[in-house]
């Protein structure tokens, strides 16, 4: 596997990610994640959150809103999961990239009514991709991936049980 191979995923040496993979098959485990972050609002109107030593945030005048980021996450995921499949099939990336929207209507957050659900109601999106000498077959491949494998992907596209506990001091 050459080294250009690694590149088209940022980086990530794919022979290392080809045997994790192999790893997964004899073990489903290997793959188990529970990632926990936190949040906090720092008095205006952005949340600051945390995850491990990693701190982003989210809202206000200068940062992606919450809804905003539910599609640049959607947006993230997908084209890591491009990107890494491609590598997989020894196709080489010149270019990606991917564009989304959403329909979504707030009456509800904020007040206005009392309407089921304020969250998107539908996303669309499109991969521009650009690599040379891809496939008809790998092409199908790569959207099989994006409509199947893809986490943020297969989050919003069923319900995914939320269980609140609301705690007062």
């Amino acid at each position: 596997m050459s080294d250009d191979r690694a590149f088209l995923i940022r980086g990530v040496d794919v022979q290392q990610l080809l045997e994790y993979r192999k790893a997964v098959i004899h073990d489903s485990s290997k793959a188990d994640r529970r990632p926990q972050m936190s949040g906090a609002w720092n008095g205006d109107d952005e949340a600051i959150l945390l995850f491990g030593d990693k701190q982003t945030t989210i809202g206000g005048r200068n940062h992606l809103n919450a809804m905003q980021t539910l599609l640049a996450s959607f947006i993230a995921c997908d084209i890591d999961v491009v990107a890494m499949n491609a590598s997989f099939l020894g196709i080489k990336i010149e270019n990606l990239v991917i564009e989304a929207s959403g329909f979504f209507n707030v009456q509800s957050y904020i007040g206005a009514a009392a309407t089921p659900g304020s969250g998107y109601k539908e996303i669309e999106y499109k991969v521009r991709l650009k690599a040379q000498g891809i496939t008809e077959e790998q092409v199908k491949q790569l959207i099989e991936k994006c409509e199947k494998a893809s986490p943020v992907g297969d989050s919003l596209s069923r319900p995914v049980p939320l269980k609140l506990e609301f705690i007062t001091s």
